[in-house]
């Protein structure tokens, strides 16, 4: 039995299985399939990135007021993130501390959350202050009883959180970003516009596919493709599995024409400004001259991954009397590129897990991809220093 078969039947994967991955760009191929098609290593993927590494979650501007909250799920942990008496943005564990129901649901406004069940009541900070029945109950103390908390920080309006215990300093985190990203100002930006989908591959591939420039031309010829210029030289690759990307492309209308105006903190750049940013393991961001948009796919299986894509335009031009019409224009156009990009690689998870799928050799045009499979091999598979 080959590697790529051993592979395949499940066993178990290390490093060594990926040496045609591993070798330079111009003599690598791609991964065997099984890290898109696998549940053992998907499961891995989880404890790997998405419980231990920084997610992004969100934007301020969702939870504008005291009590503001929403319930989400990062993976299968419910989490609730919201705005406490001193104006503070905080997350906690969704999971009454009396049987682990949710405690919310959705999104809204509360001044305090009450459990569904029993009743059990919580502050906006994860306090219980109110459990019916429970003074017989001997030793029990409500004043020691608060709803574990989970990391949150927010870098320039954008919301991340970890579900490590211990997690790394955010500063060092997001430093790569802010030096590369800065200038974008998404603090000075509003959020415009969330899009939901729901994809059926596994969460690599969403973002294999958005710092996949090799398939623009051919795929996106009848959108955005025209409009399109770069070179692996533009890339710049991250010691932590990160990728910068700075190259030319329009705005995103169907004509490259802004709808608005440069961005006031970038009137000194071309109409054809672009750059494209990616940090582990579920953002991917996209700026123009007149926007930015945060993109993240949360797993939901090995073959099928949540996709939110987040529309960010300078606060200014929140005030134009056109601008839903606008922001709908931006929207559709990018629907139609998403859904050219679906078909694509909904039909590569497919391969994934057939038997005669054999990996292609990469081309030069694929350095993003190289670093970011490369990146994850070392994390997933190879001893920790």
């Amino acid at each position: 039995m080959n590697q790529i078969q051993r592979i395949r039947t499940g066993d178990k994967v290390e490093a060594a299985d990926f040496e045609q991955t591993r070798e330079d760009l111009n003599k690598a191929r791609h991964t065997p399939g099984n890290i898109y098609a696998s549940e053992a290593i998907y499961q891995q993927d989880l404890a790997e990135f998405f419980y231990r590494d920084w997610l992004f979650v969100g934007r301020v501007e969702e939870y504008p007021n005291e009590g503001d909250y929403g319930a989400i799920h990062i993976v299968d942990q419910p989490v609730i993130i919201t705005r406490n008496k001193d104006g503070e943005l905080v997350a906690f564990h969704n999971m009454c501390l009396h049987r682990g129901v949710e405690i919310a649901k959705g999104c809204g406004n509360n001044k305090h959350f009450k459990c569904p069940y029993h009743g059990w009541t919580y502050d906006l900070n994860g306090k219980l202050i109110g459990a019916a029945y429970m003074k017989e109950s001997e030793g029990f103390d409500p004043r020691g009883c608060k709803l574990p908390e989970v990391a949150l920080k927010v870098w320039r309006g954008n919301i991340f959180v970890s579900l490590a215990e211990k997690p790394q300093e955010f500063e060092h985190a997001i430093a790569e970003f802010e030096k590369d990203f800065a200038q974008l100002h998404a603090e000075n930006c509003a959020l415009a516009d969330v899009t939901h989908m729901v994809l059926e591959c596994n969460w690599k591939f969403l973002h294999e596919n958005l710092m996949d420039f090799y398939h623009v031309g051919v795929l996106h010829v009848n959108t955005f493709g025209a409009r399109f210029s770069w070179t692996p030289d533009n890339v710049t690759l991250k010691d932590d599995g990160g990728i910068t990307i700075r190259y030319e492309a329009a705005p995103s209308t169907p004509d490259g024409n802004t709808l608005f105006a440069k961005a006031p903190w970038l009137e000194d750049q071309e109409n054809s400004f672009a750059c494209t940013g990616f940090r582990f393991p579920n953002l991917t961001l996209f700026g123009r001259v007149d926007m930015v948009k945060m993109i993240s796919a949360w797993p939901v299986g090995p073959n099928r991954c949540e996709v939110k894509i987040y529309m960010l335009f300078p606060k200014e031009f929140h005030s134009d009397p056109e601008f839903r019409e606008k922001v709908n224009a931006y929207r559709e156009y990018q629907m139609r590129i998403y859904e050219e990009d679906r078909s694509m690689i909904e039909s590569m998870q497919l391969a994934m897990a057939l038997p005669n799928y054999q990996p292609g050799r990469m081309s030069v045009m694929e350095k993003p991809i190289h670093h970011f499979l490369n990146s994850y091999i070392a994390r997933m598979f190879e001893p920790k220093a």
